[in-house]
């Protein structure tokens, strides 16, 4: 075996070989991409002096490293002449490995993160993602260059989370130079997919709502469009998952612990953001804010390639920290060490943890913070940079014609106040412009129809901290009561107030001065009495019933009224609790945006008839449906190699990585059997990787041969992970009550895999962790069901994990009650890789079904529209619980699976009211249709040639479910942006 020598400063034969490369390496980016931004020969001169800066040292340390190459040395040439010389070195062709694998060992030297003596795998990792990101920026620049010289319109996303799993396998794959880089590592000693697997997924989301984030990012970057998206930088994430005996532990997420090799810090891109203080007027009637807490946002890049393009659009995240004179060096001096880093510590915890607990006030004024981090540093970033391109006149009337914000869920809502405040405040403009720019500028996106869901925040909270956006969204509610008066009329007034009830912002709270009187209602059947024959006064009455009982004296003439010795006492009730006064977000966002869109069909057409039916008929036009999509770059050709070559061959092109209608062209060789049994052998490769995963992830070895039955997903009782752990209960308690052969015959051999976070502070969900869990411990290890059953939680589920179970999945879960997942993406994504679904007529599930067929689905379950009513029912209490669950339960609760208890949880699936019980989300209700449906499913899996047929034509009806068709949609209909495609 060959060693090579690598120095760490080389010798000026070794530098200039690897400068050389590095430079070839550069310059395909260059000449493939256009431009760098400034570009022109000045560019040119500054790489060529630092390549010269390369080669100045002689050589001092060495280690080896393995090398299977034995390609003979290069004549060496001065850069800077060969540059002068010859243009070829600006060729457009990719870079061959050779050229990478010098890039890659400059990386190891000169952006060194690691001690000099090794090579091993976190190191090679690290410059190997490094030496792709000088492509990265390369493109990056250039594309943004070009959109500031054509002054483009640009769509920014706000999102308080972006999911987006690892990025070294995703950049090389869209940069198309996945067989360079593995050949490159090889000829380094190492192997592409190993060193892939040491770069951990960025803890900058949990579930669908950052996932759906970073594909729309994909999307956006691979169709051209000029875009970027906002969030925050969090140093720990939400958290890291593990599993014990006694459950979900939390521990703090440690993926920036060896820095993060993809980000590009600004130190120079910062803006001021604060909290408290007050608000003054100044002598000409101009308001201001002062705040009691200044603190600075940082941003930090994060490079987005698209596929096959030269677009590189950005993901800016914010981190927080104080001036440096904020540190109380006298303080520190004296021994107040914690007081001195008080400033500091606070401004950095506001991006510490995704979703910090709530449960305190602490808690909350945290959470707010954070929101508004968000929106203010990037409202102020993306207004600089319409300055910028403006020049020197500034028409604000424009804004809009280059400004589309998007709000992902009611996160970013302080968006509206922020923008306000800016453009009165700051620049100067009236409120009639400002409030009609701010609207035609803001979108909203809504995610959920969980009224916890739908943000609410404590008005006095929101005083303390924002006080001057509280002004402005009093001003918002007000010009809203106006017009719901206007439109509504005073005529009936409980209609009236029924609307403003539903509609304000400002809930609970008293209507604006100039409304005072709009509601008063006249007494009925008074009885005019002179003054002073009144014994007291009707305020007085009132002041009495609201205090304490008491004893009341006998008038002249009257008897004492004496009951068991004891004088009659007044009857008060109890005096009722003031409601919360709230400032409600999502009100919010439907009134300050242009455009309101739900995320599956009929999740906006519950939104248009419920969430938001009053602004609903109010706008109209307001409200939109954008069905998600999911990116079929990450979620088929790169995380399932094999089925993206059969693909391929079967439609006869490629194309189908950028139009998905292609995967409609599978349906034609359904039932061709050599297709088939490529498809069963792709699918049976990728459970392998999962039995080694699950293996390493859990202890346990399952069986390939056996159906892989899925359900990954953020735990949460309406995803209802509980009924299909009680499915599998129901299932395993028929088998122990069967011979052997009874059972080989009756079941088909499963693994049931389920994955996903329970947030930290709710405690039913954590439950219901355990208790998979405890039922897998038992099911796993009783030798009378071997490998006919298996349940496994994977801990930790993230992107990464997602990628290898995807592929693998034959039968996947989505089984929330209906009418309560707004889409759902993971759906998607499994019918993408041919995996067929059990689930209700909810969220994109219906769209699924009617894409795939509905005998290539398998449907139980209420509907929507039933719910409410089933609801009533259980209320009325004439809800008759089927035999079976009641069997299932009273089969938990005998001690079957350990001697955990498990009545509460049991519990909450009992009674007829009550919080949390009368099993609200109706696992109870739908577990008959439930385990007939799964039933079903056995049959089906027993005749492979039918399973197969299905599975092929779930990946051919999952055309529509590109994230690609839904930016198309975004861009046409809401942020009216077009693409951009560079020179």
């Amino acid at each position: 075996m060959a060693t090579w020598r690598f120095s760490t400063t080389p010798s000026g034969t070794e530098a200039v070989s690897s400068c050389n490369a590095v430079a070839r390496f550069i310059d395909f980016s260059r000449g493939r991409n256009g431009g760098v931004s400034g570009g022109g020969s000045g560019n040119k001169a500054k790489r060529l002096m630092l390549m010269r800066k390369w080669q100045v040292r002689p050589l001092r340390r060495s280690f080896s490293v393995r090398n299977v190459s034995s390609e003979p040395q290069q004549k060496v040439k001065d850069p800077v002449t060969e540059q002068e010389e010859s243009s070829s070195a600006l060729s457009p062709f990719p870079p061959d490995a050779s050229s990478i694998a010098s890039s890659i060992k400059y990386h190891a030297e000169f952006t060194p993160l690691f001690s000099p003596e090794k090579f091993d795998l976190p190191k090679a990792f690290f410059a190997t993602a490094q030496s792709i990101r000088d492509a990265l920026i390369i493109n990056w620049n250039a594309t943004y260059d070009y959109y500031d010289r054509l002054n483009v319109k640009q769509a920014y996303y706000l999102s308080m989370e972006f999911l987006q799993g690892r990025a070294l396998l995703n950049a090389i794959g869209n940069l198309g130079l996945t067989g360079a880089y593995a050949e490159a590592l090889s000829k380094l000693g190492h192997n592409l997919e190993n060193i892939a697997f040491q770069e951990p997924d960025a803890a900058l989301g949990n579930g669908g709502l950052g996932r759906l984030a970073s594909c729309f990012l994909d999307s956006l970057a691979t169709l051209n469009y000029p875009a970027w998206g906002y969030g925050l930088r969090y140093r720990y994430g939400l958290f890291k998952q593990r599993i014990t005996k006694d459950g979900q532990e939390e521990v703090a997420e440690d993926w920036l612990e060896m820095s993060n090799p993809w980000e590009i810090v600004r130190n120079d891109v910062t803006y001021p953001v604060k909290f408290y203080g007050k608000v003054v007027t100044d002598s000409n009637g101009q308001k201001h804010w002062i705040g009691g807490e200044d603190i600075k946002a940082v941003a930090y890049d994060v490079p987005i390639p698209g596929y096959k393009t030269k677009t590189t659009i950005n993901l800016r995240l914010w981190s927080t920290k104080v001036p440096s004179e904020d540190f109380d060096l006298s303080a520190f001096n004296a021994g107040e060490h914690t007081k001195a880093a008080e400033d500091l510590y606070n401004a950095e915890k506001i991006c510490y943890i995704l979703y910090p607990g709530d449960e305190t006030v602490e808690g909350k004024i945290l959470r707010l913070k954070q929101q508004y981090t968000l929106c203010s540093a990037s409202l102020q970033d993306i207004i600089a940079r319409f300055e910028r391109r403006s020049g020197a006149k500034v028409k604000w009337e424009e804004f809009p014609e280059k400004v589309a914000v998007q709000m992902n869920d009611t996160h970013p809502t302080l968006c509206i106040p922020e923008l306000m405040r800016i453009l009165i405040d700051v620049k100067g403009l009236s409120w009639k412009e400002a409030w009609n720019i701010t609207q035609r500028t803001v979108a909203y996106t809504n995610h959920t129809v969980l009224p916890e869901a739908l943000e609410k925040w404590s008005l006095e909270l929101m005083q303390k901290l924002l006080p001057r956006h509280v002004e402005i969204i009093e001003m918002i509610d007000e010009e809203l009561v106006r017009t719901i008066v206007s439109e509504c009329g005073k005529a009936d007034s409980d209609l009236l107030e029924k609307k403003l009830k539903q509609m304000r912002i400002l809930e609970n709270v008293e209507l604006p001065a100039e409304f005072s009187d709009l509601l008063v209602k006249p007494k009925d059947n008074l009885v005019a009495v002179p003054s002073d024959k009144l014994e007291k006064t009707e305020e007085e009455d009132d002041d009495d019933d609201e205090g304490e009982a008491e004893e009341v004296e006998p008038a002249d003439g009257e008897e004492e009224s004496v009951q068991e010795g004891t004088k009659a006492k007044k009857k008060v009730p109890e005096p009722v609790p003031e409601p919360p006064k709230m400032v409600r977000m999502a009100n919010l966002c439907v009134v300050g945006g242009h455009a309101v869109n739900g995320v599956a069909a009929i999740h906006s057409e519950i939104v248009k008839d419920e969430v938001f039916n009053d602004f609903f008929k109010l706008w109209p036009a307001k409200f939109q449906n954008k069905t998600n999509g999911v990116t079929p770059r990450r979620w088929i050709r790169f995380c399932n190699p094999e089925l993206s070559k059969i693909i391929t061959n079967w439609t006869g092109t490629e194309d189908w990585v950028l139009n998905t209608e292609k995967l409609a062209e599978l349906r034609k060789f359904a039932d061709n059997e050599d297709l088939q049994a490529q498809w069963r052998a792709a699918k049976r490769s990728n459970k392998l990787k999962v039995v080694s995963l699950l293996k390493e992830k859990t202890g346990y070895i399952v069986s390939p041969d056996a159906m892989f039955d899925i359900q990954v997903k953020r735990i949460h009782e309406y995803k209802r992970q509980l009924m299909n752990i009680l499915g599998i209960v129901y299932r395993y308690k028929m088998m122990k009550e069967m011979s052997a052969s009874e059972r080989k015959e009756k079941f088909v051999p499963r693994v049931c895999i389920f994955g996903g976070k329970a947030f930290a502070t709710y405690v039913q969900a954590k439950r219901i962790v355990k208790f998979i869990t405890d039922v897998g411990a038992t099911i796993n290890h009783d030798p009378d069901i071997g490998d006919l059953l298996k349940v496994v939680f994977v801990p930790d589920y993230n992107v990464s994990v997602a990628e290898l179970l995807i592929p693998a999945s034959e039968l996947s879960q989505h089984i929330s009650t209906a009418g309560m997942e707004a889409s759902g993406t993971s759906n998607m994504k499994f019918a993408m890789n041919g995996c067929i679904l059990i689930g209700t007529l909810d969220g994109a599930n219906v769209e699924i079904r009617e894409e795939v067929g509905e005998d290539n689905f398998f449907l139980f379950g209420a509907e929507a529209h039933e719910i409410a009513g089933l609801r009533k029912e259980r209320a009325e209490g004439k809800f008759v619980p089927d035999p079976r669950f009641e069997e299932v339960k009273k089969f938990v609760r005998s001690g079957a699976f350990g001697p955990y208890s498990y009545d509460e949880l049991m519990g909450s699936l009992e009674g007829n009211e009550g919080f949390g019980r009368a099993d609200y989300f109706l696992v109870g209700k739908d577990f008959p249709s439930y385990i007939e449906c799964q039933e079903k499913v056995d049959e089906a899996y027993r005749d492979q040639r039918k399973w197969t047929r299905m599975s092929i034509l779930n990946t051919a009806g999952s055309y529509k479910f590109s994230s690609d068709r839904t930016i198309h949609e975004y861009a046409r209909e809401i942020w009216d942006i077009k693409p951009v495609e560079l020179p």
